[in-house]
């Protein structure tokens, strides 16, 4: 079995639900994916962190360091930047506050000072609908002077979201679409 399907089996088994959901969107929707069930188990963890660090490895630019909004994208960032470490390509990881800090250095981006200057980044999130979620994290990254290179989530639920990036000049990679994970 690949890492790929293993993780199918994980999302299935820990984070897919049937039934009637309200989604961050607003949407209802009659499945849910709750991506941190899996993203929060130890293997889980590994497999999303080794399969999103071979995208990045395939990516044409260097990317610097991979970061996205708490908390979808706090798991899969840590995971990303331990597998780059064991691979021997340490990659800093750094999150995105909702709110800027109310005290300190009032900053929205957490672990900068980790990241190469002005760096290529990639963006993760668990689960995409609408791109909503990455398109204000896309501004604050931007906003801090850096380049967002690629962005990758884990499932795309294919509800306008990877439509959504494409009209802004973005690309969405997804480990897996909603078809892909939902076909026998």
């Amino acid at each position: 079995m690949t890492d790929k399907e293993r993780l199918k089996e994980i999302i299935l088994e820990k984070s897919y639900r049937k039934g009637a959901f309200k989604l961050s969107s607003g949407r209802e929707s009659d499945f849910y994916i709750d991506g941190k069930q899996t993203t929060l188990s130890a293997e889980g963890a590994y497999l999303c962190g080794k399969l999103i660090f071979q995208l990045i490895k395939n990516h044409p630019e260097k990317i610097g360091a991979v970061g996205g909004m708490t908390l979808g994208a706090d798991p899969l960032v840590t995971a990303t930047s331990l597998v780059s470490f064991l691979e021997k390509s340490p990659m800093p990881a750094f999150i995105v506050r909702k709110e800027s800090k109310k005290h300190g250095t009032e900053a929205f981006l957490e672990g900068q000072n980790n990241m190469p200057p002005g760096c290529a980044v990639t963006l993760l999130e668990d689960v995409v609908t609408t791109g909503g979620t990455l398109l204000k994290v896309i501004d604050r990254v931007a906003a801090q002077g850096f380049k967002v290179a690629q962005i990758i989530t884990v499932v795309d639920r294919q509800e306008g979201g990877a439509e959504t990036l494409a009209e802004k000049g973005y690309k969405l990679e997804a480990i897996y679409t909603r078809e892909e994970l939902l076909k026998g």
